[in-house]
């Protein structure tokens, strides 16, 4: 495959400066409002100056223009053109596409060949001596073919940055809604996905069972307390500085608390919080029974308010736990063992009690294979859904401002 090579602007071009011939007043007058004016500033509108046909690239000379206004560096113009003494008309002299010149000098800082101080240009002599890295011409080719069509779509719409934004702002809300029914749909198949595994058992119907305290289970299995087969975990902070702050919601999650409330609500000093690490769980004795216990899902250790719980899940039971605590089994054992009046508390010596049947764990290995997939797809729908809520966040204000003009928009 023929290699990228280095070139001169100048070797691949040839500079039709020289070509332009001033027109006499009569047609002057005959081409005015006609035809669009390119000059120091881009396009504009329809005023007086020369004339050029056809396709070509033009550089406007105002070297404050073409540090202050990139876009306006090198134009692709199509057709005719005013074109007036401080922009450049170049053309492919056949060893380059000048499409492709047009979005590689784009994407470029020519500032260094700018002269001149009170006035700064970009003479023809430095114009010609840019330094290119160019493909060979038919991946050149190529490449100005695909971005081309995205120039083409936006040239056809005249309210294009209205009228898209509108759009990215309405189809981010409704994707925000579909996600989230997916999600849905997603957490229903997880909660389905467990009740078939250790409460319906299914996939165990053609092997043994026996008699348990808590019914027919399989074989091989076993009823336990939570006490059993989880520990609880009273790391303190103390000095650190790698963890953040994390907070129990009735969400059933554990999420960052400077992101999630809109002040802070935790101590200044933070060196008797609890850490959780990854995989751990917290939760908030008084207010567990209604659901604000989760799972720290991030990849970095968080802590806790020390009047919390933090408590570890045996290896790889973390998931198998963090979908039996969504069970009314276990909420109803919450709300029977938490103490109090109004304000209920569930200490982690009564929530250790809690009774679970309990599978093996290459029982837990297969299902963890079968629900990390469920769990992968939910996690990149909820990456997407924060990005697609910046997104909606960033533009609303706009359209509820009347930035974006929603009247003039065609859709």
């Amino acid at each position: 495959m023929e290699e990228w090579k280095e070139y001169k602007l100048g070797d691949v071009v040839n500079v039709l400066d020289y070509k332009r011939v001033p027109l006499s007043s009569k047609e002057r007058s005959m081409r005015k409002g006609i035809y669009p004016y390119y000059g120091a500033q881009g396009v504009i509108d329809y005023i007086d100056d020369y004339i050029f046909d056809g396709t070509y690239l033009l550089i406007a000379e105002d070297g404050e223009n073409l540090k202050s206004q990139k876009q306006n560096i090198a134009q692709l113009a199509s057709g005719k053109y005013w074109v007036n003494n401080h922009a450049h008309i170049l053309e492919s002299n056949g060893a380059s596409d000048i499409r492709y010149l047009c979005y590689l000098l784009n994407s470029m800082d020519i500032s260094g060949y700018i002269t001149g101080s009170a006035q700064p240009k970009l003479n023809q002599a430095n114009l010609v001596s840019i330094g290119l890295k160019l493909p060979p011409l038919e991946l050149q080719r190529r490449i100005a073919d695909v971005l081309s069509v995205f120039d083409n779509k936006m040239e056809n719409n005249k309210l294009i940055n209205d009228n898209f934004a509108f759009s990215l702002l309405i189809l981010s809300c409704f994707i925000l809604w579909l996600l989230k029914l997916i999600n849905d749909n997603l957490q229903q198949q997880a909660r389905a996905l467990y009740k078939s595994w250790f409460v319906d058992f299914d996939p165990f119907k053609d092997g043994p069972f026996e008699d348990s305290e808590l019914g027919m289970i399989p074989y091989g299995w076993s009823v336990k307390q939570l006490g059993e087969i989880t520990t609880q975990v009273n790391e303190r902070v103390k000095e650190r500085v790698d963890v953040k702050v994390l907070s129990p919601i009735t969400t059933g999650e554990l999420v960052l608390s400077e992101e999630y409330f809109t002040k802070q609500v935790y101590s200044e000093s933070i060196s008797k919080y609890i850490v959780v690490k990854p995989s751990d769980f917290a939760y908030n004795p008084a207010r567990v029974n209604i659901g604000s216990l989760g799972m720290n899902e991030y990849e970095f250790n968080g802590c806790v308010s020390p009047v919390y719980v933090v408590f570890r899940c045996e290896d790889g039971y973390q998931y198998f736990f963090d979908l039996f605590r969504r069970t009314e089994t276990f909420k109803e054992e919450v709300r029977t063992r938490a103490i109090g009046g109004v304000r209920q508390s569930l200490a982690y010596k009564d929530f250790s009690l809690i009774k679970v049947v309990y599978p093996p764990i290459d029982v837990i290995h297969s299902f963890n294979q079968v629900y990390s997939r469920i769990l992968a797809k939910t996690k990149l729908n909820n990456v997407e859904t924060d990005r697609l809520a910046s997104l909606r966040d960033t533009l609303l204000p706009k359209l509820m401002s009347g930035e974006l003009k929603t009247n003039e928009l065609t859709m």
